[in-house]
């Protein structure tokens, strides 16, 4: 296989969200949507956090911690940085990031059990 050059790209999250305060999940969500898309074009991608306030576990949940049901583990943490971030903040993303992590294994693994119990795939 040719190499691959990835690209990266820079999302601010208070462009993204259209606002400074990242409280809400439907903000989160915007966020969310635009990293995914970035990921499905083997982009890399530097989230911003420049001049936000009031960041919450909802709203983190919504921009990061659902892209683990979509993608792996190793290529969210492979291709998704952060700048910007403030240490207290640093600390909730890693806890959201870790909870969504083994959320989505646990989910994963009983669907599958699920599945050989039953046979055939997801209803």
């Amino acid at each position: 296989m040719g190499t691959v050059t990835e690209e990266r790209v820079k999302v601010r999250i208070i462009e993204t969200a259209g606002s400074n305060c990242c409280v809400a999940a439907c903000d989160g969500q915007k966020v969310h949507d635009r990293i995914a898309d970035d990921f499905r074009k083997n982009r890399k991608v530097e989230l911003s956090f420049a001049e936000t306030d009031e960041l919450t576990p909802a709203f983190l949940n919504a921009a990061v911690g659902q892209l683990y049901g979509t993608f792996p583990a190793e290529l969210i943490e492979k291709t998704l940085s952060f700048t910007d971030l403030d240490p207290e903040d640093e600390v909730i993303l890693k806890r959201v990031m870790e909870r969504a992590k083994s959320y989505f294994e646990h989910a994963y693994s009983c669907r599958k059990a699920l599945r050989d119990v039953i046979g055939g795939e997801d209803a």
